[in-house]
């Protein structure tokens, strides 16, 4: 046997330790060769100050383990306070979410019974970034940050995960027929990428109606790749159409660290009462045991979970007139390990091979063509009260003859010059200049000039995006009615 690996284990809160600790029970019993070292991170690291909820000494923990198993964690509501789970997915570049889902019919109650998917979800930007500002009286703002960069390195990563799974098509999930910019970004390179998978078929859903599919007709997907705010929601739809939250696991997958979880929440109104379902978790520990090279130990425990299940010991969550138990979280545990060594009978048995752990991949980066950028204008974003009356006229008032004012949009509509538009319910304007040259350039110093005379002038400006151009093509969308 190999030397054991070190794992670092949350035990989280809510319902966390007692899952955790029914699934380390099961590692246990199964064999698997690990060493474990506890860290504490959550909700009684908030209430003691710990603005992330998590203390350096676990941060260290965790980097030199490389291998995180970790239960639900708590987020206090209000005070500001960031997602846990989110802050430790970017500081450690799990890119990559992964979310099998599978139904378990006709021992789990579903409408779907051959449902069999693999979400891939980017995780590190989108509007999951968290950048957000308050900017008026009545606006806020939200950016949303979509990159070349993370875009094909997701999607590169659901096509390989479909070739080394055995899988036959990559499908891609965006908003592009409105957010034409960012999500268009993500669905051309998706397009790109897919050109070098032949043998992979793929495809496009503008994502409203691919949720809707996945709820009503999920055996139309295999893999899907999508931007981290969409697959959150889709991850948790098909865990539903599957038969319950509870039972889903994920993985957190980096070029350096990994992270393995359930999906569901740490459920507090059922804390301490022994009914918690550790499916989910122990779902998330078979799939840290295949990245570190236990698949048999993995196929293991999952075969011995699948009999558990089709002879109907199942916990409160999913018990049905098909059950012959209901059982706690100890019981339901205690009744995998009485099973480890057999195989399902209805349910399809699991193979997972021993293999050497996955390690650092650097993937694939296509070449990324420099193009000539060439800055050509300035959206000016103003606070501005009374609709947009006298608007127009400080703005071109503070204008050199240099530059001039195109258009005032209010969120995204045209406004100026705009007669048959009335918009009286908003104070966030956008004055959108251009150079007075046709297709002139625009400096940096003619747009802080421009922002101090309208300073001088009162226009309180609370934003600007400067317009580029990239090889002669807008880098930015008109407004609507533009």
């Amino acid at each position: 046997m190999t030397s054991a690996p070190h794992i670092t284990v949350a035990y989280g809160d809510g319902i966390g330790p007692e899952i955790m600790e029914a699934t380390l029970e099961i590692l246990r019993e199964a064999g698997a060769n690990l060493i474990v070292e506890s860290i504490e991170i959550g909700e009684k690291l908030y209430q003691k100050g710990v603005t992330t909820g998590i203390p350096p000494q676990a941060w260290e923990t965790m980097k030199r383990n490389k291998v995180l198993l970790k239960a639900p964690i708590t987020t206090p509501q209000g005070g500001g306070y960031k997602s846990l789970n989110v802050t430790m997915r970017k500081t450690l570049g799990l890119y990559a979410n992964v979310r099998p889902n599978v139904c378990y019919a006709p021992f789990v109650k579903t409408n779907h019974p051959n449902m069999n998917m693999v979400i891939v979800r980017e995780n590190e930007e989108d509007l999951y970034s968290g950048i957000e500002y308050r900017q008026s009286q009545d606006a806020v703002q939200c950016l949303k940050i979509i990159t070349r960069s993370a875009s094909e390195r997701i999607i590169r990563y659901a096509f390989e995960y479909a070739v080394k799974n055995n899988r036959r098509k990559v499908t891609c999930m965006s908003k592009d027929n409105i957010m034409k910019m960012t999500d268009g970004l993500f669905h051309k390179t998706f397009e790109e990428v897919a050109k070098e998978y032949p043998n992979i078929t793929s495809d496009h859903y503008i994502i409203d109606i691919g949720a809707a599919r996945i709820s009503s007709k999920p055996n139309l997907f295999d893999v899907i790749v999508t931007e981290n705010l969409y697959g959150d929601i889709i991850s948790d739809i098909a865990a539903e159409v599957s038969g319950s939250v509870g039972l889903a696991g994920s993985a957190n997958i980096g070029e350096d660290f990994a992270m393995f979880e359930a999906i569901h929440g740490s459920a507090p109104d059922i804390a301490g009462k022994g009914i918690a379902n550790p499916s989910g978790l122990l779902h998330g520990a078979i799939m840290m045991l295949v990245h570190l090279g236990q698949g048999k130990t993995a196929a293991k425990i999952h075969n011995a979970w699948l009999k558990t299940i089709e002879e109907g010991i199942h916990t409160g969550d999913i018990f049905s007139e098909q059950s012959t138990a209901r059982v706690g979280t100890k019981e339901f545990s205690d009744a995998v390990i009485a099973r480890l060594g057999q195989l399902p009978v209805t349910l399809k048995p699991v193979e997972y091979a021993d293999s050497a752990p996955t390690g650092h991949e650097e993937q694939k980066r296509s070449d990324v063509k420099k193009e000539t950028k060439k800055l050509v204008g300035v959206d000016v974003f103003v606070d501005w009260t009374d609709a947009f009356a006298g608007l127009p006229e400080k703005v071109q008032g503070a204008l050199d003859s240099s530059l001039r004012l195109h258009t005032i949009a209010s969120k995204g509509l045209k406004v100026w010059p705009n007669p048959e538009v009335s918009l009286k319910l908003t104070d966030q304007y956008c004055c959108r200049v251009f150079s007075t040259a046709e297709h002139g350039e625009v400096s940096h110093a003619a747009i802080a000039a421009l922002l101090g005379r309208l300073a001088d002038a009162g226009v309180d400006f609370i934003k600007t995006e400067h317009l580029y151009e990239f090889d002669g093509q807008r880098g930015y969308t008109m407004g609507q009615g533009e």
